[in-house]
């Protein structure tokens, strides 16, 4: 029985990785697949029950160490050159036990699929041309993927493999982004009122970062409804706890309302912020506009056809720098408001942003547009299974 090994490095590349791995058990179910997080703890595998290898750790930064000097100083601090030796070695002990390896994410898995010596294929999903409308991949990572035994590079869109191709790379391809896979809804009843706009608030996965966020958020919230009568959801992960959201809710002086309820009353009026878990796929697909602080999320609402309003966070991962790199990847969707979170201003800008966009109908068909050919379309996960389960 062939082993296939799974290499990704990021919550993100994870999460493409495990849909990818889903479709191609299917194609063909003789093949064994093993992973490799070889950031955090791979929690998108442990879902599925596929059996993770290696040594592994949850750094400060979550990977997201490019964004700022500091998150790598904290990292470093943390074991990042000892971890990253000890996965080294531990996959030069390990590459007689597997015959092919998917790489999922940037230069790190591409690089580490390399010195196993098997063949492999990679998928470059945490870069794109959209960033400075033209690829400049790192030595090493070109140096891996003209190898012989790279046989295929999958790209996140059709502009990058377009460009890689000029470059040279004649083994680049799309076939498809498979995080619009995971969007299809529950059905959960989210009590919506149909006659108002519905903003989707998406603080993030990554704890306790996302609790940081939506604090913030929540003073949008106040803002918004000083100018226009809406409706709030969020999408909650499973790692926020209802008493987060009841030290969130002490905190920025909002009264907790039964599971996961906020409440405000601000002169004659009263806030309603609800949040849900399990239920992302519902508020992205039902919103009107997201309110976003993430990275795959605000991904996967731009491929939905959706407004985004990001307002810049403390960090690690959703500094300013992040998000001017999103505007840039994602297109004219992603609208980032400031550069620092505690400029008290921001608040009032994104809510008037908000109010502006919901009634520029002319816009609004632009999203749309731009979301399928920044994102793509449905099957992404499907297609290159097939692709890969040729090569394999």
């Amino acid at each position: 029985m062939k082993q296939i090994l799974f290499i990704s490095n990021g919550t993100g590349e994870d999460l493409n990785a495990s849909l990818i791995l889903q479709s191609l058990v299917k194609i063909a179910p003789q093949i064994n697949i093993v992973a490799m997080a070889l950031v955090g703890s791979g929690s998108a595998y442990h879902r599925l029950g596929i059996p993770l290898i290696g040594p592994r750790k949850n750094l400060p930064s979550g990977g997201i160490f490019y964004t700022h000097f500091f998150n790598l100083l904290k990292d470093l601090g943390s074991g990042l050159v000892g971890l990253t030796l000890r996965q080294i070695q531990f996959l030069l002990n390990y590459r007689q036990h597997c015959h092919f390896c998917v790489a999922v994410g940037d230069i790190f898995p591409v690089t580490m699929a390399y010195i196993t010596g098997r063949p492999f294929v990679a998928f470059l999903v945490s870069t794109s041309s959209f960033y400075e409308g033209k690829l400049h991949l790192p030595w090493l990572t070109r140096w891996c993927l003209r190898s012989p035994n790279c046989l295929g590079v999958f790209t996140r869109d059709a502009f990058t493999a377009e460009d890689l191709r000029q470059q040279g790379m004649s083994k680049a391809i799309f076939a498809g982004y498979p995080i619009l896979d995971v969007l299809s809804p529950t059905g959960q009843d989210l009590n919506l009122n149909p006659n108002l706009p519905m903003i989707a608030i998406i603080p993030g996965s990554r704890l306790p970062e996302a609790l940081h966020n939506l604090t913030l958020q929540l003073r949008v919230c106040e803002a918004i409804c000083e100018l226009e009568t809406v409706q709030f959801r969020v999408p909650l992960v499973s790692s926020i706890t209802e008493e987060d959201l009841i030290n969130i809710a002490k905190q920025e002086e909002w009264n907790y309302q039964s599971l996961g309820k906020f409440v405000k009353q601000k002169g004659k009026q009263t806030i309603i912020i609800e949040c849900y878990w399990n239920a992302f796929a519902d508020i992205l697909q039902k919103c009107d506009l997201v309110l976003g602080m993430a990275g795959t999320a605000v991904e996967q609402a731009v491929g939905l056809g959706k407004p985004v309003v990001q307002i810049p966070g403390p960090g690690p991962q959703f500094t300013y720098g992040f998000a001017e790199a999103q505007m840039r990847l994602l297109g004219i969707s992603v609208k980032t408001i400031g550069k620092n979170h505690q400029n008290p201003l921001i608040f009032e800008e994104a809510a008037q942003t908000i109010q502006s966009i919901l009634k520029d109908s002319e816009y609004l068909e632009k999203c749309r547009e731009n979301g399928y050919q920044r994102v793509g379309k449905k099957g992404g996960s499907q297609s290159l299974a097939d692709a890969i389960a040729k090569l394999i």
